[in-house]
């Protein structure tokens, strides 16, 4: 008896030159649909599956496969008597090999303007109960899932006769992750398109992009996973134009680049440097060459060995400029020619543009704790309102830029979290600390230009009035927090006596 495979593929990769080989080593190749119309067009023999099951496929294809002479086939045990007495008496021919892949459900439903009833049309049927039923029957069944393995199937058939057990055991491994992840994309669509959020069970699923080097630590394995459909400006859509491989923790440093940019609109020039995932330097200025220097300056140390990322194109200057100090990543949404040209004398430097440099919309984020998972909103909101003036002393025109300014990089600084600004870029930034007047002395401590005259922005509101104090002795002009404490007075009173300017902007940006 010859040998059966099930052929029903959506990609048809490859799938000509498989049927043609196994035909050739004996097989009978069984079939649907337009897989079938495609090997018979090439001069493949083909069995139509509904020859098969003695059924014609109906409902427009939604039955084709799902019928006792299809996986009765592919279920019966080898080494069960009764299961291969039973098939012989129904007439059911063992099948040996069945590669299927699944609807383009995820192609389909990223298309513009794509409808409920065009998505729902590529949910897979039967397909997945083909891939789940050989799976199961890994012992004698062999299935494929990707046609990058059809090469090695096809070689272990031609030498051996047969598959190993070792192989079909990982075959079926990756057939069952790939119809869970199917399932997980169809979950998570329709869930989105009816505004669940936090559903009872959380179905996610990533495309594995590269297995890095290590991970923080040269002692940890670690792997990049990157979204279906990456959002447009994150760094795993990013196209590397230069240097070596990214790291785990480069890559870390790029997302938190590009989060903190996404603050600033693309009509404001901005240049954004990173250190540890922390905004060491923040600038903005009539051009980028401008916002470079004034990111630069806002700590020359901590910039060393930094990820710098800019909301516009880098030209030949620029790119001189930023080829001066070592940097690890430069990110753009564009380099000129020249300026790649200087950059890839860099070997090392890696070199990212990105397509689009906005906030993402309505998206989750995701935190790991031992034996969970945290899900929340992303924190995608600058204000809610306009900052509300709480002191006699207001802000001059100047300094409420430089607030502003403040108030964007302070939502990307660890908490406690407080941040210098003066004359359109940050002077210090006092990162993740346990207490606020701690972050507070700090930023003052680093500044690498006198306060004077500078603002401050706190992602949290002050529980006492001492924080007022130290900035105002400091010669710090104006305040901008979130207020809210039981102690607001105090602080407002404060700012008051030191003839300090404070607003409240009625929203908390905490980064634990």
């Amino acid at each position: 008896m010859k040998r059966r495979a099930i052929i029903s593929v959506s990609d048809k990769t490859g799938v000509v030159d498989l049927a043609r080989r196994l035909v050739s080593m004996g097989w009978e190749i069984v079939s649907t649909g337009g897989t079938a119309s495609i090997l018979a067009a090439e001069g493949v023999p083909v069995t139509a599956v509904s020859d098969v099951t003695g059924f014609p496929e109906c409902l427009d294809g939604r039955v084709k496969t799902l019928h006792p002479a299809v996986h009765a086939g592919i279920l019966a045990r080898r080494d069960v008597p009764a299961h291969m007495e039973q098939i012989a008496k129904l007439g059911v021919t063992p099948v040996d090999l069945v590669v299927v892949n699944l609807y383009p459900f995820r192609q389909t439903v990223t298309r513009p303007g794509v409808t409920w009833d065009e998505a729902v049309e590529q949910v897979d049927i039967g397909g997945p109960s083909l891939i789940r039923a050989a799976a199961k029957n890994h012992a004698a069944v062999t299935v494929v899932v990707d046609p990058a393995d059809y090469g090695r199937v096809l070689a272990e058939f031609e030498q051996d006769g047969d598959t190993s057990m070792a192989t079909r055991r990982e075959l079926a491994a990756r057939a069952f992750r790939h119809t869970a992840a199917y399932d997980a994309f169809i979950a998570g669509w329709f869930g989105g398109r009816l505004g669940v959020r936090f559903p009872e069970q959380l179905t996610l699923t990533w495309d594995r992009q590269q297995q890095l080097r290590y991970g923080e630590n040269p002692h940890q394995a670690a792997a990049l996973y990157v979204d279906p459909v990456p959002a447009a400006g994150s760094v795993t859509a990013a196209q590397q134009l230069n240097g070596k491989e990214l790291s785990f923790n480069n890559i870390g440093d790029a997302d938190a680049a590009l989060a903190c940019l996404t603050e600033f609109p693309s009509s404001m020039p901005t240049v954004v440097a990173v250190k540890h995932g922390i905004p060491c330097g923040v600038g903005t200025g009539p051009d980028l060459m401008t916002a470079w220097r004034k990111a630069r300056d806002g700590d020359p140390v901590s910039i060393f060995g930094g990820v710098v990322a800019a909301n516009g194109t880098v030209d030949a200057p620029l790119a001189a400029e930023m080829a001066e100090l070592f940097l690890e990543i430069i990110l753009a949404p564009g380099f000129t020619g020249d300026a790649l040209e200087i950059l890839r004398r860099k070997k090392n430097l890696r070199v990212l543009q990105v397509t689009a440099v906005a906030p993402g919309q309505d998206e989750v984020a995701l935190r790991d704790v031992r034996g969970g998972l945290l899900v929340q909103n992303r924190d995608v909101l600058l204000l809610k309102d306009e900052p509300r003036v709480v002191t006699l002393s207001r802000p001059t025109t100047e300094e409420q830029a430089d607030l502003l300014l403040a108030w964007r990089v302070v939502k990307h600084a660890k908490s406690n979290a407080i941040v210098l600004a003066k004359g359109g870029g940050t002077i210090g930034v006092g990162p993740g600390q346990t207490n606020r007047i701690w972050a507070l002395q700090d930023a003052i401590r680093q500044a690498t230009t006198p306060p004077l005259g500078a603002v401050l922005a706190s992602d949290g509101f002050f529980p006492f009035a001492d924080s007022v104090q130290a900035a105002a002795a400091a010669g710090i002009r104006a305040i901008i927090q979130p207020g809210g404490s039981v102690r607001d007075a105090d602080s407002i009173d404060a700012a008051d006596e030191a003839g300090i300017a404070m607003l409240f902007t009625g929203i908390r940006h905490f980064r634990h």
